[in-house]
């Protein structure tokens, strides 16, 4: 894992493309993280005068256009960046166990909706599935993160309000996607069976992630 601490957006880019799998807040392994290898003045700080900086956090959206990786909630419904080089055999396997959504579901509707309109923000996603009503929101939320953790959304961007003068503020809103609109068919069809996939991956775990048991890296394609 990585011990010097990372520095600048750039940093995180070619370490997100060396390792191939990283999450962006910690989950429980350490050092496994872009929380972790980020220096502390990259992490999120409280203002004397209000208000919050999070360079890490800002990092996210510059990561994808640069890289045009996978992010999205993969792992125990925790968000990770995934590398395009990674992201043919994980979608390949996660689909593979989380079959597409039965025809008539919410999570079809979900699907076809942003298949036509090509991405949405959440909460435009949320509206045009009829979410609307009050408690809606965390409901609509866990379709979403199914089908992420299926490998059939993505996030292609962050988009964020802008005050009076044009400043973005705020955390932002998910602008998502499939990764077929994001990246094309071939991406998400290796020339491999989803068990080939399955192994590729658990080999790679166990070299980025040395020494941990077995049922570690198993939970984690869950």
């Amino acid at each position: 894992m990585k011990r010097e601490l990372l520095h600048s957006c750039p940093e995180l880019i070619d370490y997100i493309q060396e390792i191939g799998f990283l999450p962006l807040l910690r989950m429980g392994i350490p050092g496994w993280s872009a929380e972790d290898v980020v220096d502390e003045d990259c992490q999120y700080t409280r203002l004397p005068e209000g208000g919050w900086e999070w360079p890490l956090w800002e990092w996210k959206g510059p990561i994808l256009q640069d890289t045009g990786c996978a992010y999205g909630k993969f792992f125990d419904r925790k968000a990770a960046f995934i590398s395009r080089e990674w992201w043919p055999d994980f979608c390949n396997y996660r689909r593979s166990v989380l079959p597409y959504p039965e025809e008539g579901s919410i999570e079809e509707s979900i699907l076809l909706i942003l298949k036509r309109e090509g991405s949405l923000i959440t909460r435009e996603l949320r509206t045009a599935c009829g979410f609307t009503g009050p408690k809606m929101r965390s409901r609509f939320d866990a379709y979403v993160a199914r089908l992420e953790m299926g490998g059939y959304i993505v996030t292609e961007d962050f988009i964020y309000p802008r005050d009076r003068h044009g400043r973005e503020y705020g955390w932002g809103w998910s602008l998502l996607t499939t990764p077929e609109t994001l990246f094309g068919k071939e991406c998400c069809q290796p020339d491999r069976s989803p068990q080939e996939s399955r192994e590729r991956i658990l080999a790679h775990f166990r070299k980025i992630l040395p020494d941990l048991p077995e049922k570690t890296y198993e939970s984690l394609l869950k």
